[in-house]
């Protein structure tokens, strides 16, 4: 009766393996590559980066002035307190949910180049680059919407910039 269960369970097992890998079981069958050989394939030979490694070469490979720029317009926007309300621009830009007049007035004192070129490197970042072909014009548009909602005569003087 053991021989009898044992050979059942080696019978079942073998039958799974062979569903799981119906390689192991056929012949060598010439079917079309998965990948083309050449440069496609050479590709695949390089490791994938982590996204910190993507973000860091990125960053590296920056053009100086242009890293110098980008280091004023951020040094400038956190004076005006513009960290978490850049997380709330980043926000709107992404899900059309609108930031608050406040932070409007702080996007609006820190620029419009800024603002543009800050949130456009945060699109290259490789956890936000899949958006950045979509985000140009939200950008803009965020701007044109707080310039609008800061200028506004209704503006009360605590909120003049």
């Amino acid at each position: 009766m053991k021989t009898k269960t044992i050979f059942i369970a080696f019978f079942i097992i073998t039958t799974l393996v062979s569903y799981t890998y119906p390689s192991l079981g056929q012949e060598d069958v010439d079917e079309e590559p998965l990948v083309n050989p050449g440069r496609e394939f050479d590709t695949l030979d390089a490791t994938s980066p982590t996204s910190e490694e993507y973000n860091i070469d990125m960053a590296e490979n920056l053009p100086p002035k242009y890293k110098t720029y980008l280091e004023t317009c951020m040094r400038k926007m956190m004076s005006i307190g513009i960290g978490k309300c850049g997380d709330n621009v980043l926000k709107e830009i992404l899900t059309n949910e609108p930031v608050s007049r406040e932070c409007c007035l702080k996007v609006v004192r820190g620029g419009k180049e800024c603002h543009i070129e800050v949130n456009k490197l945060m699109f290259r970042l490789y956890q936000l680059k899949r958006f950045s072909f979509k985000v140009s014009f939200k950008i803009n548009e965020v701007w044109n919407r707080c310039s609008a909602e800061v200028e506004s005569p209704s503006s009360s003087h605590d909120y003049a910039i």
